[in-house]
């Protein structure tokens, strides 16, 4: 071998492709055996070194040290994220949950603007959001100078300077509530005919609008009688107290509250207890965490750092009324199906025991009532994204969207930085310290998937935008 060494280095070809001959005969790959060699005695050497020696690659080789952030993503087929422009952290954040809505994410990428130069404001400014889908669409990092310029001259109070003639830091919340109100007027419905009449005016009200039904019943007067209202909403709130731990419980203790208004029957002001169910549940629920209250003493919105544990799979039944529960228990009913399946599954994997998921044929329900496209059917919601903070106040500290990727894999989404994390780091934004906290909650549809065995008869009919079946 060592001989063999010696002549690979004179010639450039491998020790395992030379055959050595002296006089006629030719020695065994690992040995001398029989041969004699005598000074000047004549060795001979056969063998190719054409196929050894590889080409010069067309493309030359780039290393993840030499490549930028978006030929990183681009080659671990990440999404790219959004420049921060200066303090435009917030306004990053909230793009990248909202563009985790297909329903929004498309009819912004199909949205035209009049030529008759009437677009201002709401228009413009969807066209410039627009523009960033379509370089992240490219795999490139958006750069929101058109954007962020509109959007502070649309909305003058995200345009506060500080010392220094630096742009301050904002509330991603009041920026989450204003481009929602932006695209209520300016995205319309997806096939308006089959949305309820009360909530087909745009896309954000058909699929982020819900509705409460709420009595008033005044507490210091039996005489007066109750009183009952409806209200519109787009985002629940969490209010967070000593007593609440999960995300649950302040959801349920927000549904009943005491509120001073004026009596009819008194005369005068008088305390109210108003009592909320919900009567329609849209397709995407937003959950704000009221973190921020205002300290009038150093005047600075000061955070709740209180860790409330947020699930993944969020079901708010007992939040709704009567009349929407009975229509949503036949489809709750269905979910039981395929989550009884999901743990059998489990416990087979558990077991050792092969699971082939890949040979099923799923049939995929929708999760809108048939006369109320955009509405929740069961009252099941998978989360989808969360915004969050990083700081002692609103107006400084840090945001960061985390984002839904493929199934259980997310992205931590901080402003041009995309990062992989998981589902545990996901929960372990519930609060409790000065890491990153969930300010905002965005729940989607959870989808119901059954196998065709599972599915009953009269809903295998082929019904167009009622089920697809597919390959798990």
């Amino acid at each position: 071998m060592v001989f063999k060494a010696q002549v690979f280095a004179l010639t450039g070809v491998q020790p395992h492709r030379q055959k050595i001959m002296i006089k006629g005969s030719t020695i065994k790959p690992d040995a001398w055996e029989g041969i004699k060699l005598k000074d000047g005695s004549m060795i001979l050497m056969m063998g190719s070194k054409d196929e050894d020696v590889p080409e010069e690659p067309t493309e030359k080789p780039t290393f993840v040290e030499d490549m930028t952030e978006d030929e990183l993503n681009t080659a671990m087929e990440l999404p790219v994220g959004i420049r921060n422009l200066g303090n435009t952290c917030y306004l990053n954040a909230v793009i990248q949950c909202l563009r985790s809505v297909p329903e929004i994410q498309d009819s912004i990428k199909k949205y035209e603007i009049k030529s008759d130069g009437s677009a201002i404001g709401g228009p413009m400014i969807t066209v410039a959001i627009q523009d960033v889908f379509r370089f992240m669409d490219m795999g490139k990092t958006a750069i929101p100078i058109v954007f962020v310029d509109l959007f502070r001259t649309t909305f003058p109070r995200f345009a506060e300077v500080g010392e220094g003639g630096k742009y301050m830091q904002q509330d991603a919340s009041e920026c989450w509530t204003e481009l929602f109100r932006l695209f209520q007027d300016v995205l319309p419905p997806k096939n308006k005919e089959k949305v309820d009449k009360k909530f087909s005016s745009s896309l954000v009200d058909q699929y982020f609008s819900g509705e409460f039904r709420c009595e008033w019943k005044c507490d210091e007067s039996e005489e007066e009688e109750k009183q009952i209202t409806y209200d519109r909403f787009q985002q629940l709130s969490c209010h967070i107290s000593q007593e609440v731990k999960y995300l649950h419980t302040g959801l349920v203790a927000r549904m009943k509250e005491q509120i001073t208004k004026r009596s009819e029957k008194l005369d005068r002001d008088a305390v109210f207890t108003k009592s909320s169910k919900i009567t329609r549940l849209p397709a995407y629920l937003s959950v704000e965490m009221i973190r921020f209250f205002y300290k009038e003493k150093e005047k600075v919105n000061a955070k709740i750092l209180k860790d409330v544990k947020f699930p993944i799979i969020l079901d708010v039944f007992d939040l709704c009324s009567e009349e929407l529960q009975k229509k949503l228990i036949p489809y709750r009913e269905k979910y039981k199906i395929m989550d009884d399946r999901l743990a059998e599954e489990e416990k087979d994997k558990k077991r050792g025991k092969f699971v082939d998921n890949k040979s099923k044929k799923l049939v995929t329900f929708p999760y809108s009532f048939p006369d109320d496209l955009g509405s929740s059917n069961s009252g099941f919601y998978e989360l989808q994204a969360v915004l969050t903070h990083q700081g002692r106040s609103s107006s400084s500290g840090h945001y960061v969207a985390w984002v839904r990727f493929k199934g259980n894999e997310w992205l931590k989404c901080d402003d041009d930085q995309i990062t992989p994390v998981s589902e545990e780091d996901i929960l372990k934004l519930s609060g409790g310290g000065d890491w990153h906290i969930a300010y905002i909650l965005l729940y989607g549809p959870r989808v119901l998937k059954l196998e065709e065995s599972e599915v009953g008869e009269k809903e295998k009919e082929p019904v167009e935008e009622k089920m697809e079946v597919t390959n798990e």
